[in-house]
Formats: C-alpha cells, sequence, structure tokens
C-alpha cells in the first residue's frame, strides 16, 4: 500500500531546492546591506556643530591639511583642531557671523567643540596615519575629494576588504610624498608623467614598484597580517 502519493518525491526535492535558494538570496542580501551607505555611512554627511566646509578652507582658500591637523604627520591620530586654530583667521574675518557663534562661544568659554567623527573606524582596528603618509598614501586616496566636499562625509566603506586592496596591492596607491596633500594629484600617465629622482614614470605601477623599494615598505604578506591591524 502506498501512503504517500508519487508527487512527494518532487515536491520534497523542489521543497529542498527552495530553502537552499531561499536562504542564499538571504546571505546575499546580508552581505549587501553591510557593504550598503546604509551601514558604513558612505557618501552620507554627518551633522556637525559648525558647518565646516573643507571646499571653502581646502580648495578655495589654499589651506593646507596639516594647519588643522598638526599631528596628523607624526601620530597615528591625525588630530582635530582646536578652537584657536579657527580663531586665528575668524578672529578677523566673519567676526559677526552668526553661523560662527559656537566656535566663539566655544573660545569664550574655554569649552571645546563637540564635533562628530566621519572616518571613525571600530575600536578593535588599530590605524596610524603617519606610517601611511611616510610610505606616500596621499589623503585623498582614503579620505576622497575632501577639496570638493561643502560637508564632510565618508568617500569609501572604511571596511577590511577596502584597506585589503591596497594592502595586498600598495603598487596601485602610492604616489610621491611630497604630493601626498596634494588634493588633485593624478597617476602618471603618458601625456603626464610622474618625475621621482630624476626619472618619469608613466605608469602608476612602475612607480608603485620604485617607491615601494624606496621606502622600504614591507611584503603584501607582512601587512596584511592580522596583528597590523588589530591589536
Amino acid at each position: 500500500m502506498q501512503i504517500f502519493h508519487r508527487s512527494s518525491n518532487t515536491i520534497s526535492k523542489a521543497t529542498i531546492f527552495a530553502v537552499i535558494i531561499v536562504a542564499s538570496v538571504a546571505l546575499w542580501a546580508c552581505i549587501q546591506l553591510q557593504r550598503s551607505p546604509y551601514v558604513t555611512y558612505a557618501g552620507v554627511a554627518r551633522p556637525q556643530p559648525v558647518p565646516f566646509s573643507h571646499q571653502h578652507h581646502v580648495a578655495g582658500l589654499g589651506i593646507d591639511c596639516r594647519y588643522c591637523h598638526t599631528s596628523v604627520e607624526n601620530s597615528h591620530f591625525a588630530g582635530i583642531p582646536p578652537t584657536k586654530t579657527c580663531m586665528n583667521c575668524h578672529s578677523q574675518i566673519w567676526v559677526g557671523a552668526p553661523l560662527l557663534e559656537p566656535v566663539r562661544e566655544s573660545y569664550r568659554t574655554g569649552k571645546s567643540l563637540v564635533w562628530n567623527r566621519v572616518n571613525d573606524l571600530p575600536d578593535f582596528v588599530y590605524f596610524d596615519h603617519s606610517i601611511h603618509i611616510s610610505k606616500g598614501v596621499g589623503c585623498n586616496t582614503c579620505h576622497g575629494p575632501v577639496d570638493r566636499m561643502p560637508l564632510m562625509y565618508n568617500f569609501a566603506s572604511l571596511q577590511m576588504e577596502w584597506c585589503l586592496d591596497c594592502h595586498r596591492a600598495p603598487d596601485k596607491y602610492l604616489r610621491p610624498r611630497d604630493q601626498v596633500f596634494y588634493m588633485r594629484y593624478e597617476q602618471p600617465t603618458s601625456a603626464k608623467p610622474v618625475e621621482v629622482d630624476g626619472t618619469k614614470y608613466t605608469d602608476q605601477r612602475e612607480l608603485g614598484k620604485y617607491l615601494i623599494h624606496k621606502h622600504n615598505l614591507r611584503t603584501p604578506t607582512d601587512i596584511t597580517s592580522c596583528s597590523t591591524c588589530h591589536r
């Protein structure tokens, strides 16, 4: 006596395949969500106590990154400028602008402005600005076109796969040290070669390989070890 209908086998197989497909789609959706701006905040401007415009100060006025981020060359932390740095200029210009009242109040009271971190890594990740700069990683390689940002936002996801892309092939990104803070730096081409130590380079990979040797950069195996970033 046959207990189950003959179609039961087909239904069972279809159910198994359906579960596998649904689980795969759900996993794919979770991965895409994890990489999306909803989670990473890439491209999303953070609210700030004062709407500071990098576009105006960097591109418009030509202020060097190091004027505000004073410790970027010798510390793991780039540094957030104290209010007195702002007042070096704003005690003379825009002195009555309502937009800058929080800055003036901070200067009068000595109470620091509370800025919201834009490029904020998890606590279990160690990142050193000084070592990246000394090896020839440009500011806009990680932070994007800061000089075109009226309001600062995450340029990249800051997720591990994004970091590893550079660590596994640093020759794709390195530039001469004197160009690290130049926002409009362009990688070498045959039309616009980049000269380093008397040699003109027309290919980024060739330039990168030379800079790796010159700056004694560790091998990709070394700089992708877990302990490099997770300490």
